[in-house]
This record gives structure tokens, sequence and C-alpha cells, in this order.
């Protein structure tokens, strides 16, 4: 089988939503863990304003740590970014992979970004092709692709609309956000096939937040319908702060688990990510939404 590609976004979209502030020295401990699990990219944080989101406020810091000590080869580094000033910080610090997006939905674009969807995929496409200037691996997604907590359904062609643009500019990489967890197998499968209808070069990663309880569904569709690339954070954290009801997301010990249990992903080593998300629970002082971590791994034959 291809292989799969593991995002780590633990470290940011999990942590964003947190009220408490986990130290510098803590998050520097958890990447270095999760370096060691053997997921393909770890997001470090993102390039927000520390008054909006104070717990992403050290993004700048953690990257310049990696970027002293010298990066680990056998992981990409990602941050997020929403403009072009998040994108000259991540630039002066050291990013290896810039993710960037624009939400399917209007009210959830405003609450994020200012902007509509039309002023935001504009202002990203520029960011991203001053990305591409810089030899710098991108990422773009589109956020709200499934629906949206204050509009609910969001029309297919919206979504398609927003690719098509992508494609235009040569943005290949492309993530489907489900923001606020309204997804569902049925509608995965439809979307995707209408997706690699418009070309053969997309790279297609999903990012699904389990909401209702469909996050590992949604990824085994993903999965069956050709999809490599997954998107998913330690112990089920995270949740978008700017959308009605913020969710953990997709677990990725409980995903690589399900993977493991295929037969693919055997790369990684679930055991370490349980030790992090572990050490989160611990941390938090909650029992957080990880399968996994609540009842063991089941050991194969």
């Amino acid at each position: 089988m291809d292989k799969i590609f593991i995002h780590e976004v633990g470290m940011r979209d999990g942590l964003q939503v947190e009220q408490q502030t986990v130290p510098t020295e803590t998050k520097i401990k958890w990447i270095d863990e999760l370096i060691k699990t053997g997921v393909d990219i770890i997001q470090v944080g993102s390039f927000v304003h520390p008054v909006k989101v104070p717990t992403m406020a050290d993004t700048d810091a953690l990257f310049k740590h990696y970027s002293d000590k010298g990066k680990p080869e056998n992981v990409i580094l990602s941050g997020l970014v929403l403009n072009e000033k998040g994108l000259e910080r991540g630039l002066a610090c050291g990013v290896d992979m810039f993710c960037m997006g624009v939400s399917a939905s209007e009210t959830h674009s405003k609450k994020n970004t200012g902007m509509s969807t039309l002023e935001a995929l504009d202002r990203i496409i520029a960011t991203a092709k001053n990305a591409k200037s810089a030899v710098k691996e991108i990422q773009v997604s589109v956020q709200s692709a499934f629906g949206c907590g204050f509009e609910g359904k969001i029309p297919e062609e919206k979504v398609i609309g927003i690719i098509e643009k992508y494609l235009e500019n040569d943005i290949k990489m492309i993530s489907l956000a489900d923001t606020a967890g309204h997804a569902y197998p049925e509608q995965v499968e439809n979307l995707i096939t209408e997706i690699y209808k418009l070309s053969d070069d997309i790279k297609l990663a999903v990012h699904f937040h389990d909401t209702y309880g469909l996050g590992i569904a949604n990824c085994y569709t993903s999965f069956k319908m050709g999809v490599r690339y997954f998107e998913s954070a330690f112990a089920g954290l995270g949740g978008c702060p700017f959308t009605a009801k913020a969710s953990g997301n997709v677990c990725t010990e409980d995903l690589v688990n399900m993977f493991q249990r295929m037969g693919v992903c055997t790369d990684i080593d679930i055991q370490k990510i349980l030790d992090v998300s572990k050490e989160a629970e611990n941390f938090y002082g909650r029992e957080l939404p990880s399968k996994i971590l609540e009842v063991g791994i089941i050991k194969q034959n």
C-alpha cells in the first residue's frame, strides 16, 4: 500500500483552544518526544496575534529553538499562517512548511480573519506564492469544507470553486478541514470524488474533528478514496476557537491504531504518542478523548 503521512497538529490545533498555556520548555519536551514517534510532519504552532490566541504566543521562539539546535532530519516542522505578516515571521525563524487556508463559510471566515471568503482567498493565494518563491513547502486548506457551526450546510460547489482557484495558481497540496465536525462518510466520499476529477496532481489531505463521533469513520472513508495525508492531534486535543462549538481533533493514536490494524502506518511508534498524551492529560488534570490512552493497545499475534 502507499505510505500514509501523519501530520501531527496537536501542538497547534490541539493547544490553541485551551485556557491554560503550556510553558515553552514543556512544549519543547513534547515536540522532542513527538519527533521520536515517527510521524511525518509536526505543526509546531501558528503565527497569530498573541492577544487573540495567547497559547500560541511562543511560536517564533519554538521554531528558533529548532533552527538553532539543528532541525531533525526525519520530520517536517510546519507552521500555520493567516497572512503575509505571519509568513514573514515564519521565514525569519525557520519554518519548513507553511500551512494556510480559507474558510468556505463566510461567517467563520469573518470571525477567523476579519475578511470574506473571497478576500481571504486572494490574500492566501498571494501568501502561498510568496512562500513558494522562498522555496518552502506549502499546504493550503479549505476550512469548514463539510459544514459550519454558524451557517450549517456549505454548498459543495463553493468548496470546489476554492480548490479550482488553488489549482489555477499551481497550488496542489490541499487539505479539507472539517472545522465544525459536521462531516459524515457519504458526504466525504462524494466530495473527494468530485475533487479528484479536477486534477490528477492533487495531493489531498484531510483534517477531521470528532464533534459527532465520526472522525475516524471519515478518515477511513478518505483512505479508501485514495487520500494518504491525515492531520490529527495527540490525545484528541483541540478545536477552532472561532467556530460555534470547538471540539477535539481526530486522535492521533486512535487513527494510527486503526491504520496499524490494517497493516499500514507500521513505522510509527504508537506507545511514544501515548506517552505524550499521558503527559498532556496530567498537565491539564482531566481525562482526554483518546480511546487508546483509556483502554490500551490490542496486542497483535
